[in-house]
């Protein structure tokens, strides 16, 4: 990397699908478990995650987060999970001042870590000792509002700051296929490959107003919150900035599992 280039931590994307993903090893979760080596080690981590949609915007700013099991019917080895981080009141008074002046509310003590943190981060920081903070999502917010307010992030990635989204580009919790090795809906391959399209494109303005993609759209994203994390990353993108595909498939038919890696060049000049 060249001198004068300031240093940006890379930014991710998790396609995170089941909260079984915790505990399990597959062509996923294997990929997970080589960010460890493959990132800068990040002085901490905000974490946009599809489990908190709320009204308003909410930082995590306590000491101590907790490790919330918001799911059900599933093992009790996946209800025992704990994934103990540390939390950073002052990571989250940094990311309040930042969202000026939109109001940024500081969550001491009701959530935590849901597991669309904690089941990624078990695999990619298993020791659990970088701080962890997750920023809410405003359900009652458009796309474009979520762009603009994620933008406002990208100095914490010069203060090595981990910026990770977690969600899924498809997720239709009403048209899964139980059935094993079930094939992937047309028109959740179809979307899909749109959203992969349109990355490599640096077609943000498309990405974001995915609304005008018709009907593939519309059975992709039947609701926003699972989609909105990966605008909050793309927002961190600037023109040096390369996109890597971590991983992709289609998952029980509707569940993408696509995930990126935003500046990972930056990582690779820097080493050579």
């Amino acid at each position: 990397m060249a001198k004068n280039t300031p240093f940006k931590m890379p930014v991710i994307f998790i396609g995170h699908g089941s909260p079984m993903n915790a505990l399990e090893e597959n062509r996923y979760t294997v990929v997970w478990q080589k960010l460890e080596n493959t990132l800068p080690r990040p002085s901490a981590i905000v974490c946009v995650s599809a489990h908190w949609f709320t009204q308003g915007t909410l930082v995590t700013a306590m000491q101590r987060p907790r490790t919330i099991h918001d799911f059900g019917g599933f093992p009790q080895a996946l209800f025992a999970v704990e994934y103990p981080a540390p939390g950073s009141p002052a990571l989250a008074a940094r990311v309040r001042d930042l969202l000026q002046p939109v109001h940024v509310g500081m969550d001491e003590e009701h959530w935590g870590l849901d597991h669309g943190t904690w089941s990624v981060l078990a695999h990619v920081f298993p020791q659990a000792d970088i701080p962890v903070v997750q920023l809410s999502i405003d359900g009652t917010r458009s796309p474009t509002y979520h762009y603009e307010l994620a933008e406002r992030l990208a100095p914490l990635r010069e203060e090595r700051v981990l910026i990770l989204g977690s969600g899924n580009v498809v997720h239709n919790l009403q048209m899964v296929s139980r059935e094993p090795g079930a094939p992937a809906a047309a028109w959740a391959s179809r979307f899909n490959s749109t959203v992969r399209e349109k990355l490599s494109a640096r077609d943000h303005r498309g990405l974001v107003e995915f609304e005008a993609l018709g009907d593939d759209a519309s059975m992709s994203i039947p609701t926003p919150e699972h989609y909105l994390p990966l605008i909050y990353s793309i927002a961190q993108q600037d023109d040096s900035d390369d996109i890597a595909f971590l991983t992709d498939g289609i998952e029980l038919g509707s569940i993408s599992m696509l995930s990126i890696a935003i500046g990972l060049n930056r990582v690779s000049a820097e080493r050579r």
